[in-house]
């Protein structure tokens, strides 16, 4: 199936000279293995046949000997990501940098395993980035698969900035140079202190800055997978960044805001298939309802932790966590990681065990036959429903204490 756009945000009509979807186009790529960054080039130059694009690559990548019109631009990798499956903030300062000293007006930043994309989907892509400021992809996943993303990410950023893209970390994005320029200017800070892993969040820069925001569905892609298997470390990591970034951007979010269109999500259900196993799931969850209790009382109120008590006590058969307890419980921790209520690293790991509570609700749910895009836009419905309950507790936190 060929790419589909929709724009989630009104776009600025593309001015005569970028009627070509590689008219002064960077396309930016992370460090590839020898035979993939071959596998790329090949793509790129099917993606824009005859047409000269800049294709940004790490000095460590092999040099193409073909008479293909793709100009290559090698970069540094000062230092080995630790977080290859995710673009970092050295990602955005590296597009930039090359982009304006290359006069490009649109960047496509393709994130580890873009060997496995379209053509279609790369000149999409690319053609969106000449149309929008920010172009995220969106992928179509397994029920079972992106529920960091399901549960906590996109629900928040819809509610909070107003955004309907369904990925807010998408590892391929289009860039306007305003929008390459903006990321790379946040991405500087991380980058100057030695954080060149630092996550940055697109998604919400681009609606502070009341910059225009698409999305593209580019098909089927291999997406890589975390090297730190930990689940803890891992959502530890993302929603540490996520909460900060939040936090930075308060002034803007708690103001009142339009809803963007709906993108049509596929919200059919899947092919039945055996249920997952989701006892350990639920063992953890009753586990910490009883080690971490003390913990989860200082950062959630009452009805929360009665809601709780009650999911403690349920047969698996019908575990179900209520989409506004789960919106609540998220509101309440971000506000604790504010206000440093207690360790922030005790808090992003106290959060686990209540994800892998909402995550085995999800399953079962679905597993009975919900669609698993409905009840993802039920949840957002429910974060958007209870926004002005975060925004009176950031305002005034003690008012809702015990």
């Amino acid at each position: 199936m060929a790419p589909t756009q929709t724009n989630i945000a009104s776009a600025p009509a593309p001015s005569p000279t970028a009627t070509a979807a590689s008219a002064s186009l960077l396309v930016s790529l992370v460090p590839l293995p020898s035979d993939a960054f071959e596998t790329m080039l090949a793509k790129l130059a099917l993606a824009f046949p005859g047409e000269t694009v800049l294709v940004a690559t790490p000095d460590a990548a092999p040099q193409h000997s073909g008479d293909s019109p793709l100009r290559l631009l090698p970069y540094a990798v000062t230092t080995v990501s630790s977080s290859p499956w995710i673009l970092t903030a050295a990602d955005y300062v590296n597009t930039y940098k090359l982009a304006q000293e290359n006069h490009a007006s649109a960047c496509v930043l393709l994130g580890a395993e873009a060997q496995s994309l379209h053509p279609e989907a790369i000149r999409a892509l690319a053609k969106s980035a000449l149309q929008s400021d920010l172009t995220t992809a969106y992928y179509n996943l397994g029920p079972r698969e992106g529920l960091v993303n399901s549960a906590i990410l996109y629900p928040v950023t819809r509610a909070l900035f107003g955004t309907r893209p369904r990925f807010c970390q998408a590892i391929d994005l289009g860039l306007s140079l305003r929008m390459a320029e903006r990321l790379a200017a946040a991405a500087q800070r991380f980058t100057a202190a030695g954080q060149n892993d630092a996550l940055l969040w697109p998604l919400s820069e681009a609606a502070a800055a009341s910059y225009s925001i698409a999305e593209v569905d580019i098909g089927p892609r291999t997406l890589p997978q975390p090297v730190v298997p930990d689940l803890n470390t891992l959502l530890a990591q993302i929603t540490g960044s996520f909460f900060a970034d939040i936090d930075a951007k308060a002034a803007f979010w708690q103001r009142a805001r339009g809803v963007q269109p709906a993108y049509p999500y596929n919200q059919s259900a899947p092919v039945a298939e055996p249920p997952p196993d989701i006892t350990p799931m639920l063992d953890a969850f009753r586990l910490a309802y009883t080690n971490l209790h003390e913990i989860w009382s200082l950062v959630l109120p009452p009805n929360s932790l009665l809601g709780l008590k009650k999911l403690s006590l349920m047969h698996p058969e019908s575990f179900r966590m209520p989409d506004n307890l789960w919106a609540r419980i998220v509101y309440d921790f971000i506000l604790a990681y504010r206000l440093r209520t207690i360790n922030r690293g005790h808090l992003l790991g106290a959060l686990t065990p209540l994800y892998l509570a909402w995550a085995a609700s999800h399953l079962i749910l679905i597993s009975s036959g919900t669609a698993p895009e409905k009840h993802i836009q039920d949840v957002a419905v429910a974060f958007e429903t209870d926004k002005p309950y975060l925004v009176s507790r950031w305002r005034w936190p003690d008012r809702f204490n015990p």
